[in-house]
């Protein structure tokens, strides 16, 4: 069986996503997880023979100002995004990874979704569950909302969508290769609610969707008071291969205190395996190569093992000779 293929985008072409992929393709060690098909700016980084380039737009852009959010790099971003996208869905890759990108410089380039999430379900008229899922090692991540203020939370919750997150992010870690995945989920209030004297979402809503996903056959536990679901989802023995979480921060804080420069998003949910680093463009290192690639790295090699699963869904008959 040959290798998957990667479409890998650079990122934000002010940022330090070039230099993280230019360094990610200098290792050789790449070379077993996927093929690249590298959709970049020429110039911009130095890349081995064995590096496919895809023929796009923004192939021969000029030269973009270092570390400044415009709508010109903005612009290349959202066009990079949809050539990923586009290479994925037409059977050419089996999966897209992309370097950091900059929000407010998609938003100026013509990005109108509340983030690139949403605007890869819209290119593709994907109208199912999607959300951001988080990877640290082996501890991944999902939540039921996402970037809305934190006083809308609560009005946002249900059991189908606290359910429908159990059921993201157990598929997403069963095509990453975890059979049967465990999943703790997070209450909301403090001390999981006190029975009722701090809130009351976990029993009326929380407790109601962890039960509908065990029926439908996931492994959901929960819910647990907050403050302690990552410690009990990283014990050695009877922890979680993953762990579902109210809102943004809930998660966000404790992942990115176990490992700030390793973690992983994954845009779950989504018709095809997309995949980046969890933290951003870094304008302040800009052009002094100090930008950390293990992150990258991550987001590379994670493509490539969904990219098999993907594969094996969509042509089986090349998986099976």
């Amino acid at each position: 069986m040959s290798l998957p293929t990667v479409a890998l985008f650079t990122g934000d072409p002010a940022g330090i996503g070039p230099e993280l992929v230019e360094k990610l393709l200098a290792a050789p060690d790449w070379q077993a997880h996927a093929q690249v098909v590298l959709i970049a700016q020429e110039g911009a980084l130095k890349v081995p023979g064995s590096v496919r380039w895809h023929d796009w737009s923004g192939r021969r852009a000029p030269a973009f100002t270092p570390a400044t959010a415009g709508a010109d790099n903005g612009r290349f971003m959202v066009e990079a995004l949809g050539a990923g996208i586009d290479l994925v869905t037409s059977g050419r890759a089996d999966a897209f990874c992309f370097a950091p990108l900059n929000k407010s410089a998609l938003r100026q380039g013509g990005m109108t979704q509340e983030d690139e999430l949403r605007w890869f379900a819209e290119h593709m008229g994907y109208q199912g569950q999607c959300g951001e899922l988080n990877v640290l090692k082996n501890l991944w991540t999902s939540r039921v909302t996402s970037h809305v203020p934190l006083r809308e939370v609560s009005d946002l919750l249900s059991p189908d969508k606290v359910a429908d997150s159990i059921r993201m992010i157990s598929q997403a870690l069963s095509a990453s290769g975890v059979s049967r995945p465990r999943i703790g989920v997070c209450g909301l209030n403090p001390h999981n609610g006190d029975n009722g004297n701090y809130g009351d979402e976990e029993g009326r809503i929380i407790a109601p969707g962890v039960a509908q996903a065990a029926k439908a056959g996931f492994a959901a536990e929960g819910p647990f008071p907050a403050d302690t679901a990552f410690v009990r989802a990283i014990r050695a023995e009877g922890g979680f291969d993953g762990v579902v979480t109210m809102y943004h921060d809930q998660g966000q804080i404790a992942m990115k205190l176990m490992g700030f420069e390793q973690g992983v998003t994954v845009h779950g949910g989504l018709p095809c395996p997309i995949t980046t680093p969890a933290h951003g463009t870094a304008y302040d290192i800009v052009g002094r190569g100090r930008a950390n690639p293990q992150a990258m790295r991550n987001a590379f090699e994670l493509a490539a093992r969904m990219a098999v699963s993907h594969r094996a869904s969509h042509h089986p008959q090349e998986t099976s000779s």
